[in-house]
């Protein structure tokens, strides 16, 4: 049995982990964290706390979905405690993600831009397409999201953009063109956002050369898949010592 401690639980990830978890019989939430207390203890069936140091129970490992504010004092709380974190917020900054790396060293830090299993398979397939088609083709990436997501671009947009750099040379990415009037550059990654309505999440992956077009695309039909993903992880990284740990790791069995 795989005990978690839940932070955001209050939130539509945090409601959809706590749903799909308690179906499984392998793995219970222990614990949750959220600021709203009272309104996430009443909605869930476990203790909820507004900070992880209040906890005075052991886990197995901690899934964060609330805010990447939040992360340095789960990384603190993670590494006195030893505890494995599978971190599922996106829009961190340089200095959050130096503090994983530096964590890392010390316990377990799973951590991707998107925890769907789909997302990360079409990752994999843009980096086969990259290494093919060279710099003979022009990249862009297309993401829709809902009107309440704050990041822009999505994590996930980026992640794929990283796996593309990753097989070409002199890459840069390229968020807006309304400012500049000139012709594109081959070394572009073009980001784009679209945010709107319910829409769960839509990422396209466009490479577009001479007198012929390669569509990558994937779409997101509910926040259950992103669940899926972190319980998974959450049930993989329990038990690992030190170390980063992504879905590609999960999807290979390392």
């Amino acid at each position: 049995m795989t005990n978690i401690i839940l932070c955001g639980c209050s939130g539509r990830m945090g409601d959809a982990v706590s749903r799909l978890v308690a179906d499984r019989s392998d793995a219970q939430i222990v614990a949750g964290i959220d600021i709203n207390t009272s309104a996430a203890a009443q909605a869930s069936g476990f203790p909820v706390y507004q900070s992880i140091s209040e906890f005075p129970g052991k886990a197995d490992v901690i899934v964060d979905f609330s805010h990447h504010s939040a992360l340095p004092a789960l990384l603190d709380y993670a590494v006195k405690n030893g505890t494995p974190l599978v971190i599922c917020t996106t829009g961190h900054t340089e200095e959050e993600l130096e503090l994983m790396r530096s964590a890392s060293e010390k316990v377990a830090v799973f951590f991707s831009g998107n925890m769907s299993i789909g997302i990360n398979l079409i990752m994999e397939l843009c980096r086969q397409a990259a290494r093919a088609l060279g710099d003979n083709f022009d990249v862009e990436i297309i993401e829709k999201h809902h009107n309440k997501k704050l990041d822009a671009p999505s994590g996930t947009a980026l992640m794929l953009a990283d796996a593309i750099k990753g097989e070409r040379d002199n890459t840069e990415y390229v968020y807006e063109r309304h400012s500049v009037r000139r012709q594109r550059d081959p070394s572009e990654i073009g980001i784009h956002s679209v945010r709107g309505g319910t829409i769960v999440g839509e990422h396209e992956v466009i490479f577009a050369g001479n007198n012929e077009m390669i569509t990558i695309s994937h779409s997101a039909m509910s926040r259950e898949i992103f669940a899926a993903g972190a319980v998974r992880a959450a049930v993989y990284t329990a038990g690992k010592t030190a170390g980063m740990f992504n879905m590609s790791d999960v999807i290979h069995g390392k």
